[in-house]
């Protein structure tokens, strides 16, 4: 059965500057099962993630943030998470040329 004790882990985060139309990773593979993730884009440029660098997985508008909430109505033992070890990429559909793009993550303690 999974932890009720939740944990953040540490942010990842990439500054505009660093982000190409090539996929780069964003922060560290994930350490633990993740159950929730928040991604805020507050630059002004599109973005797109990717959990292989090959396939487009999700979109990030200019602007805008996403919230992907794995375990809010699972099974009892909310086992639908995030693989550890799984690693986010990102790349921009439009030049960004401020801000930095940020990805908080959740855990369950003991996770």
């Amino acid at each position: 059965m999974g932890s009720n004790i939740v944990r953040f882990d540490a942010v990842r985060s990439i500054a505009n500057g660093s982000i190409t139309s090539s996929y780069q990773p964003l922060g560290a593979a994930f350490g633990h099962a993740m159950r929730v993730m928040y991604i805020s884009n507050p630059t002004d440029g599109d973005m797109m993630f990717s959990f292989d660098s090959i396939t487009d997985n999700f979109f990030v508008p200019a602007g805008g943030y996403v919230v992907f909430d794995l375990t809010s109505d699972q099974d009892a033992n909310e086992s639908f998470r995030y693989q550890a070890g799984s690693q986010l990429y990102i790349k921009y559909i439009t030049a960004p040329t401020k801000e930095t793009v940020y990805v908080t993550l959740i855990y369950g303690k003991g996770e």
